[in-house]
């Protein structure tokens, strides 16, 4: 069973999509795991769905969206970093606006 606050957006995903924000220290479940967020995290922001290797692909929505730059447990924040987006190669633009 997972947390009714997290989202399965595709059966094929490997991440749960928050539905609401969870406080750190507050527990959730991630399939039949118990987890404690060790950070707040906010509306919108993914955690694992099972423990994903580095470099592995990151799914969500069922389409490659990145590659796991170190392993990431089960129930752990998936941000910037620990994945590596496939859209662009940094989230920061440049400082010339080009």
């Amino acid at each position: 069973m997972t947390d009714p606050r997290l989202l399965l957006l595709n059966p094929e995903d490997n991440v749960l999509v928050l539905r609401r924000g969870i406080d750190a220290g507050e527990r959730f479940e991630v399939g039949f795991c118990e987890i404690v967020a060790d950070r707040s995290l906010n509306l919108g922001h993914k955690v694992a769905r099972h423990a994903i290797a580095e470099g592995e692909p990151v799914l969500k929505y069922g389409a490659v969206i990145g590659v796991a730059t170190a392993p990431i447990p089960a129930g752990a924040h998936v941000h910037v970093q620990n994945v590596r987006s496939n859209y662009t190669p940094t989230y920061s633009l440049p400082e010339d606006g080009a």
